[in-house]
């Protein structure tokens, strides 16, 4: 089906099933979320729960729920957003089904900036306990990393058409910032490199009440950046020609697509680490639910979906009833790569995704 057909038939379809997925999913949302509550190394009754939450109990399970099960989950869901709405953008962007934060290198960009920050100054600004100087400075070494990344892509798929040439040099490039990175990691002291690798790790559950606020505020930027991207994005889905011929000004769209996936990249790779596959899974995820690749649907599509998926690897991460957590980053890959796969096997048998 092509994407002219796509958009009109969701226009003339029955809004009354969208409406209905839409709710379904923020059951699941809400569901999920307050099981995040509950489950953890310590269970916790959910009278005992709500005890914690509404009033003031000064017992440990207040602290166990409003210093580090309620901002864990919370970092799970805006991580969800930003990784998803990214995703999708940069799909759009590239009109490439493979492309994502991750895949493209737009993370090992952010990387490299938080690394700068971490393993170049880390004397002056530390990912943890810092104030809010720091904390933007690590976001905003982290948006530059991402942005320069974005840019140099774009400049290549100018030339280069071949959608797995792209994603191959996307590869390399990740790669080669890799490798700086590990020049760095080797000419740093055993301080800064371990708390390097701590980050790279990924976690949701090491967040400070600053650095809380500064991913809420970067997020909710970034996410209305691309709701006002989405006339936009449905125009480049049929081609730049089409979108200047309908009076689209498509310097000024790169620009605020470009700021947008940037910060929302950058902003969870600065405090969650690398976390990979939800950027490129999610966006299919939700194509497949609600058939459509109407942006006006995709986007909050793609904030539920990212957030229900999320929140599901911060569960299985904590490993319900042991004290080990894992790498959120690692249950990410296990959840991503089968999509990844169907996505390739799919592009096999039709070409027009997009």
């Amino acid at each position: 089906m092509t994407v002219e057909r796509e958009l009109l038939n969701y226009s003339q379809s029955n809004h009354k099933k969208t409406r209905l997925l839409f709710s379904i999913l923020l059951c699941l949302l809400v569901l999920f979320f307050i099981l995040d509550l509950f489950i953890g190394s310590v269970l916790i009754s959910p009278a005992d729960i709500f005890r914690a939450l509404f009033n003031d109990a000064g017992d440990v399970t207040e602290t166990i729920l409003r210093q580090f099960r309620l901002p864990k989950a919370i970092t799970a869901l805006l991580a969800g957003i930003a990784l998803s709405v990214s995703g999708l953008q940069m799909q759009t962007f590239f009109r490439n089904p493979m492309a994502g934060p991750y895949v493209l290198g737009l993370s090992s960009g952010a990387s490299f900036g938080v690394a700068i920050v971490i393993l170049g100054f880390s004397s002056v600004i530390s990912p943890s306990g810092t104030g809010g100087f720091g904390n933007w400075a690590i976001a905003g070494a982290s948006w530059i990393g991402a942005g320069a990344v974005m840019l140099l892509i774009m400049a290549i798929s100018a030339r280069v058409r071949n959608i797995m040439t792209v994603l191959i040099l996307g590869i390399m490039l990740s790669g080669a910032i890799s490798a700086i990175v590990s020049i760095m990691q080797y000419f740093s002291s055993e301080t800064m490199l371990k708390s390097y690798v701590i980050w790279t790790m990924g976690s949701l559950g090491n967040l400070s009440a600053g650095q809380l606020k500064v991913m809420a505020v970067s997020v909710i930027t970034g996410v209305v950046l691309s709701l006002f991207s989405v006339k936009m994005l449905n125009a480049l889905l049929l081609g730049e020609d089409y979108a200047r011929s309908i009076g689209l000004e498509v310097n000024t769209s790169r620009n605020i697509i470009i700021a947008g996936t940037s910060i929302l990249t950058g902003t969870v790779t600065a405090f969650c680490g690398p976390i990979g596959f939800i950027g490129i899974a999610v966006p299919h995820l939700a194509r497949l639910i609600f058939r459509t690749a109407d942006h006006r649907v995709l986007i909050p599509a793609s904030v539920l979906t990212g957030s229900i998926i999320m929140l599901i690897s911060d569960l299985v991460s904590q490993l319900p009833g042991h004290d080990s957590v894992l790498p959120v980053n690692a249950v990410t890959a296990l959840i991503g790569i089968p999509v990844v796969i169907w996505v390739i096997l799919q592009n096999q048998k039709s070409r027009d995704i997009f």
